[in-house]
This record gives structure tokens, C-alpha cells and sequence, in this order.
């Protein structure tokens, strides 16, 4: 069983920036695809952004390319989002998400994932 936990959620202006990580607990990610989903209140659960292990390939939703970076860690303890240019439309809860297998096919659904974090909630202010 792979525990995650996120961190370094909050209240940001629109405009800034946030970094999120994800941590597993007793090992690293050295090879798990990574990914980060958000979920709106009352809707499902979006694809954000992956890490992928075998390439080192980052993968990324139309809606936050070019404000969004995805890295690991060299120790591969971590994966950060990094957040820049926040908009109001990305105030949501962020999960990320982790896989020890997968075919780049399922990288961008939540069911190809196993383990799953709590959840950190991102709000973003006019």
C-alpha cells in the first residue's frame, strides 16, 4: 500500500502561484508515474498534470499548459506542480495520484491510478 500526502495548498490572488507536493510515504517515486488531478465541488475529477517514470516525460491538461510545471525531485522523494498565473477557474481540491504501472493511454484517467492522496484545496481570488 502506497500512502501520498500533499501539501502547500491555500489562498492565493489571481495571477500568483502555488507549489504543490506530493510525498509517498516509506518510498519514492522512482517508479510511479505521478499525476495530479483537481475536482470542482459537485463535479468529477480532472486530469492536470503527470509525471511520467519511464520516459521522465511531463504530460499536461489543454487548460494549464504553460502555466503549469509537473517535476520530480532528484532524490525522487517528491513531485511538485508548480502553479503560476492562477486564475479564479483553478480554485478546486488537487489530489495527486500514483501508479507503479500503466500504459500512456490511462496516464490521464483517474481510474488508471491505484493510490490516490487526501487532497489539497487551492483557492484562487479575484
Amino acid at each position: 500500500q502506497v500512502q501520498l500526502v500533499e501539501s502547500g495548498g491555500g489562498l492565493v490572488q489571481a495571477g500568483g502561484s502555488l507549489r504543490l507536493s506530493c510525498a509517498a510515504s516509506g518510498r519514492t517515486f522512482s517508479r510511479y508515474d505521478v499525476g495530479w488531478f483537481r475536482q470542482y465541488s459537485g463535479k468529477e475529477r480532472e486530469f492536470v498534470a503527470a509525471f511520467r517514470w519511464n520516459n521522465g516525460q511531463a504530460y499536461y491538461a489543454d487548460s494549464v499548459k504553460g502555466r503549469f510545471a509537473v517535476s520530480r525531485d532528484n532524490a525522487k522523494i517528491t513531485v511538485s506542480l508548480q502553479m503560476n498565473g492562477l486564475k479564479p477557474e483553478d480554485t478546486a481540491v488537487y489530489y495527486c495520484a500514483a501508479r507503479s504501472s500503466g500504459i500512456l493511454s490511462t496516464l490521464r484517467l483517474t481510474s488508471g491510478y491505484a493510490y490516490w492522496g487526501q487532497g489539497t484545496q487551492v483557492t484562487v481570488s479575484l
